[in-house]
This record gives C-alpha cells, structure tokens and sequence, in this order.
C-alpha cells in the first residue's frame, strides 16, 4: 500500500445517497399512529399481551380513524443532505433531550477508555463530544466531519485537537498512520458500510481499534429512518437515514481484517414515554410541518411503549485490526 494520503472526496460510487436525486417521501401523522397500533398488536397475537391490551388497542384504534380531520392530510418532505441537516442541528445539538446520548456514552465511554494512549481519529465527529472525552484522557485527536457548523463547535469544545472537514469514507491521512478511530452515530447516514471499514483499514496501525456506536432505526419493518431536520434557514426535509443488519457490519468488519473484541446492543428505555390516558389531544402543536413523532406517541402512549419494548436503539462495536492485515 502507498503511504500517500487519500483524497478528500469520495469515488462516485461510494459517494453518500445525499449527492444522488432523491424523492420527496410522504407522511401522515395517522399513518404513524395505526403502524404503532398495529405493531403492538402483532405482539399480542405472538403471546407478549394478554386479551384485555388486544381490545383495548382495537378500541383506540377506531378513535384514532375518527380523529383523522384532526390529525390532517400529512406532507410531502423532501431530501436534504446531511451536510444542511446538520449544519442546521448544530447549535441545538448538544442541548438536553437529545436522549440517545444517555443511553450511548455508559456504554461507548468505557470501551474508549480502554484503548491505550495514542493517535485517535474521530470520524464525523459533529460537536467534538466524543473528542473532547478522548483528549481528558490524553490522546492526540484528530476529528473529522463534513458540516462546518459542527466542526466550529468542535474547535471551540476541543481546542487541543485538530479538526478538518472531511467524509468518513475518505480521510485525508496517510496509510497506517492513527492508533484508534472512533465512529459515533454516523455511518446510518452511509447506505454501504464496506468503503467506511475499507478506509479504516487502511488508515489504522495493527492492533488499532475501530470503535462504532449506531442507530437502529425507528420504523419497525423497514430498514430506513428518514431524519427530519431542519437546515440554517428553517427549511425542513429528511436526512436520508439506513438500518444496518448485524451481518452488515460483521461482512464489511471480517473483510478488512478487524476482529471483534465487544459488542452491545443497548434497549430503549422501558417505557419509552410516560403512559397517558386517552383522549386524544386536541391539535398537533404544528400541523405545518412534517409530524414530530415524539409528539404523536401521546396520541398512542401504551401501543407506542409495546412497539418499542425491548426493541434495541443502538448497536456499539469495538473491533480490533488484525496485526496480520497489513
């Protein structure tokens, strides 16, 4: 392999979906709702509910369909690239509620505090939140992302690392030149895993590790999550957003010489929201724009708690490069 550093931007066959034409996709708030009843229900026909949870989803079920005038006529959202959603998500980013990162950092924090000192990349590392705990310990890092709004907090937040813009399927670093990457809540926005573990190959020592935390998606039965977001001038659209089996990191990990050391799979919070008694709200807070999901579960609190019951929201990786791979 050549020890000259990779090009910043990506072949245009591992380009990111973000760059290709996409289709605006519709939601309805109704639709959201009767999947979740649905999904409840097909739990109880499988053993996990009892009678009494069936009738009563049923009974809500026909409420919902006659609130449907209330709940409105959905909207068309279109694409937006992960770059605009996200310079636009900055400055709130890091505020309270962004939940996930209660039920990430307990589990990622202890496997990055195993990784012996040294050179860590953090791979789309957003507001430098994974930078910042890597640089308390005492490694030199190296951060990387392509919103430059992210990275401007970043620099402020970590100023003893170094922060570049660039894609995590290419990095502008030599071959064998990092001790760790890190990868947090990222590659969900890459529809093909195997250039991101191919790149980390490449730029990873032997014996480096490649520690990944990620999402597992929202909408049961599909392997996408369109994230809704809004960019710098309030415009909103969906973040294109994919689902990746087990078997996928597994195949792109094994194919570049990483073996596994750990992984976890973290279950959402049992239950997910406070269980309200029906009837249903009076309006959405914003019926002009595409439907908050937090906001429907109200609507459907105990069929919401059931769908979502000891389903995983994360999975979290700790892979290791084979001393042999290079």
């Amino acid at each position: 392999m050549t020890s000259t550093p990779s090009s910043a931007t990506p072949a245009p066959e591992e380009q990111s979906q973000d760059c290709a034409p996409r289709a605006s996709i519709y939601q309805h708030p109704l639709a959201y709702l009767i999947g979740l009843q649905g999904v409840a229900l097909m739990k109880a026909f499988a053993g996990e509910f009892d009678r009494e949870f069936t009738f009563a989803r049923l009974a809500e079920v026909r409420v919902l369909l006659d609130a449907a005038d209330v709940l409105g006529e959905g909207l068309a959202v279109p694409p937006m690239s992960s770059v605009d959603g996200y310079d636009g998500w900055a400055a709130t980013y890091d505020e309270p509620g962004n939940g996930i990162f209660e039920i990430e950092e307990p589990v990622i924090h202890p496997i990055l505090d195993r990784l012996p000192v040294g050179l860590v990349v953090d791979a789309a590392c957003g507001t430098g939140r994974h930078a910042a705990h890597l640089a308390e310990r005492g490694h030199q890092v190296h951060g990387f992302d392509t919103s430059p709004r992210m990275l401007a907090l970043a620099r402020a937040k970590v100023p003893s690392a170094r922060f570049e813009a660039a894609d995590v399927r290419s990095l502008p670093l030599p071959d064998s030149s990092v001790d760790h990457i890190v990868c947090a809540l990222a590659l969900a926005h890459v529809e093909h895993l195997e250039p991101c573990f191919r790149e980390a190959a490449r730029v990873l020592r032997p014996g480096g590790h490649l520690v990944i935390s990620d999402t597992r998606g929202h909408f049961i039965g599909s392997t996408l999550y369109p994230l809704i977001e809004c960019d710098v001038n309030n415009d909103y659209g969906y973040i294109p957003t994919w689902q990746h089996a087990t078997s996928d990191y597994l195949r792109a990990a094994l194919s570049h010489g990483f073996a596994v050391r750990d992984c976890f799979e973290p279950l959402r919070p049992r239950p997910p929201v406070d269980l309200t008694a029906f009837p249903v709200p009076a309006s959405l807070e914003y019926p002009d724009q595409p439907p908050d999901i937090w906001e429907l579960h109200a609507w459907a609190a105990e069929a919401t708690n059931a769908t979502y019951r000891d389903e995983p929201c994360l999975i979290v990786w700790d892979f290791e490069l084979h001393e042999s791979s290079k």
